[in-house]
């Protein structure tokens, strides 16, 4: 070999391990684009390959060979906006890929295109990003497929090892296009995928576009509404290329109309001008000898319950309680608990829980925020909140032997003469803090009042089991006396070992029960080892987290036909937003249950970062306005006008967010008008 040619060899290999080193810290930065309009959880089924016809941008007043260019551009934008992510990695087929057909080793048919797109910027700096990035990639072209297996931090990434690693690819062909192609399942273009699931192939010769889907996962609808957005953006980029892409039209006017109107006609009537308590008062004068609540042996009727809160309450009003005044309210469950927190409601005063088992100092932090004059104890209260935090209010023991309300009338104190009405404060329940300060939630009677309306209209024993600092409490308590069903208190000690639980719920023939996802899940786990059987079980409500299918609950579910699972959507600014009622089959039920529908008198709106809708499938933040709306936080009213702002789509409405709410998308809205969870 001369040395001429040992020279050209090694500038190769030394060309190549340069390369290699380019391909190398790209792949180790992998990273899988999912569309939120497809479902993590979709079973897996055989592919079933459709393309599209060729579509032909309009409105388009540039060359066609340019046109390719600003396709691309144009759906790196729109990936960043449905998607929420603005550094994304894709498959990239370049026409220029047949190039190293002549090659000896055999490369990869399918490179990572990395981009980063800033929706502050206008549409020619975000185009030459991408050009930045496509001329990368055509200086690289490929790597050596086994570059994978040779690379030890490669290697270990299973994902890299199949043919397309990324779910939507972009593949650029330089064949003709022939734009009377009709949608074909028969896929004919094979050479043309480099996405798993999508792949936007682009003709850089007149700049027309088609797309290869995976029908199995992708509707023909929604490729439909991509092709609509991506042309509606592209003339919006021809009107105004000066403006930041991340506020670009692209909804159609029937969409926006449907997505801010059709799906928000929630309206119905409900007892606005009633407070909470006296939708318990209405089953008074109905049934009041029925039973109210059971706490172990003890047990009051509706009348009992009502007149021994009712001297309680005309006690509180004595001491002072005026409408929207917090009443702290600190006691272990019990009976006494039931009646200060109905006291508390009937003197027009609003309840702040404290839970005893709560660490001092988070009590006497929410106690130094809140301010409340007046605390409702016990024992167990006391000791929990500490000397300290109690020596500037008035604290009422509602365990005295014999206390000095006993003798003040058992009627129902007069919401007129106390000037009370729906729109006053019912409770303020302070927020974990996990995100930050806790903050007093402040929730009106008629808030409360809306979001029972509709939900719930048998008289069923219900378990009292979420703490009072849960917003959930004031739901299970109202749900069932509004319509004369029966409480069931249980022990603390009871309510923490699901083992117990499950045989109190049996012996108690609980019907109706509401417990958060978590604990949902361990009560089926604990369920199938004891398979106790609850016949008596008719609804149980879950809340708080992603509801999942699991293999638990339907089996758990399948031994119960009788009951229903129930999946509540909300937030401590809103309460209940939406529900989704499963079907009885468990075989029916979806790979992951969506939320639901919004509750009565309750608009939803899904917005991106400058307040517009984004489309069907997008990521955004959730927005809810309506009857459920929660006044704000207690003592930040600057807090309160950043998060509670006027609604620009209903004239005096309000709607919170978006920092209270987890980023949620449309993905089943069409069919169901159901509101998905995917964060």
């Amino acid at each position: 070999m001369s040395d001429d040619q040992v020279q050209s060899i090694s500038a190769a290999d030394e060309l190549r391990a340069r390369g290699e080193e380019f391909w190398r810290r790209r792949l180790e930065q992998f990273s899988r684009l999912h569309p939120p309009f497809v479902s993590s959880s979709v079973a897996a089924a055989p592919s079933r390959w459709q393309s599209s016809s060729w579509f032909s941008p309009s409105g388009l007043a540039i060359s066609p060979q340019d046109r390719s260019e600003y396709l691309v551009a144009a759906w790196l934008i729109y990936l960043a906006r449905i998607t929420g992510q603005q550094e994304f990695q894709l498959g990239w087929k370049p026409a220029w890929d047949r190039l190293q057909t002549g090659s000896k080793l055999v490369m990869a048919s399918v490179v990572p295109m990395d981009v980063r797109i800033e929706l502050a910027h206008d549409f020619e700096e975000v185009r030459k990003t991408v050009a930045a990035e496509v001329a990368q990639l055509r200086a690289h072209a490929s790597f050596a497929r086994d570059l994978i297996a040779r690379c030890p931090t490669l290697r270990g990434v299973v994902a890299l090892r199949a043919r397309q690693p990324w779910p939507i690819g972009i593949a650029i062909t330089t064949e003709s296009c022939h734009a009377a192609d009709a949608l074909t399942t028969n896929h004919k273009a094979g050479h043309a995928l480099c996405g798993d699931l999508l792949t936007f192939e682009v003709c850089a010769l007149d700049g027309s576009f088609r797309w290869h889907f995976d029908a199995a996962r992708l509707a023909p609808k929604q490729i439909d509404r991509m092709t609509q957005h991506l042309q509606t953006l592209l003339r919006g980029v021809m009107a105004d290329a000066g403006q930041p892409v991340g506020r670009i039209d692209i909804l159609a006017a029937d969409e926006r109309t449907y997505l801010l109107e059709d799906l928000n006609r929630t309206a119905a009537p409900y007892p606005f001008e009633l407070c909470i308590h006296e939708l318990f008062e209405a089953q008074v004068q109905k049934a009041p000898e029925a039973v109210a609540v059971v706490y172990e042996k003890e047990r009051l009727s509706y009348g009992e319950l009502n007149a021994r809160a009712n001297r309680l309450a005309h006690h509180l009003i004595e001491l002072g309680v005026k409408p929207d005044q917090p009443v702290a309210i600190c006691l272990e469950r019990s009976l006494a608990m039931v009646v200060g927190l109905l006291a508390i409601l009937k003197a027009g005063g609003a309840y702040l829980p404290l839970d005893p088992a709560y660490p001092s100092a988070r009590l006497r932090q929410i106690v130094g925020d809140a301010e409340p004059k007046l605390l409702l104890c016990d024992v167990a209260g006391r000791t929990a909140l500490g000397a300290e935090a109690v020596a500037d209010v008035t604290v009422v023991d509602l365990e005295t032997a014999t206390p000095t309300w006993g003798e003040r009338p058992p009627s129902n104190p007069d919401p007129g003469a106390l000037g009370l009405s729906s729109r006053h404060l019912a409770y303020v329940i302070y927020t974990s803090g996990s995100t930050g300060i806790p903050k007093g939630v402040e929730m009106s009677h008629g808030a409360l009042v809306n979001s029972l309306a509709g939900i719930g209209t048998s008289k069923l024993r219900t378990l009292q089991f979420a703490t009072l600092n849960f917003d959930v409490s004031c739901q299970e308590l109202f749900i069932c006396w509004k319509d004369g069903g029966v409480l069931v208190l249980v022990r603390e000690e009871t309510r923490r070992h699901f083992s117990d639980l499950l045989e109190f719920i049996e012996r108690e023939a609980i019907e109706r029960l509401f417990l958060p996802f978590v604990a949902l899940n361990h009560f089926a786990e604990v369920w199938s080892a004891q398979r106790v059987q609850l016949p008596s079980l008719r609804e149980l409500y879950t809340a708080g987290e992603r509801l999942q299918a699991t293999p638990l609950l339907r089996t758990f579910f399948e031994a119960h036909p009788n009951a229903r699972l129930i999946n509540q959507y909300g937030s401590t600014e809103i309460s209940v937003i939406s529900e989704h009622h499963l079907a009885a089959d468990p075989s029916c039920w979806p790979q992951m249950p969506h939320v639901g529908r919004p509750i009565v008198n309750t608009r939803v709106y899904l917005l991106d970062g400058h307040g517009a809708p984004v489309p069907f499938g997008a990521v955004g933040e959730l927005y809810i306005g309506g009857a459920g709306v929660a006044r704000g936080y207690l003592n930040r009213p600057e807090l309160t006008a950043e998060r509670f702002i006027a609604s620009p789509f209903v004239e005096g409405d309000r709607r919170t967010g978006p920092a209270t709410l987890p980023v949620i998308c449309r993905t089943a809205i069409l069919s169901s008008w159901a509101v998905t969870t995917i964060r």
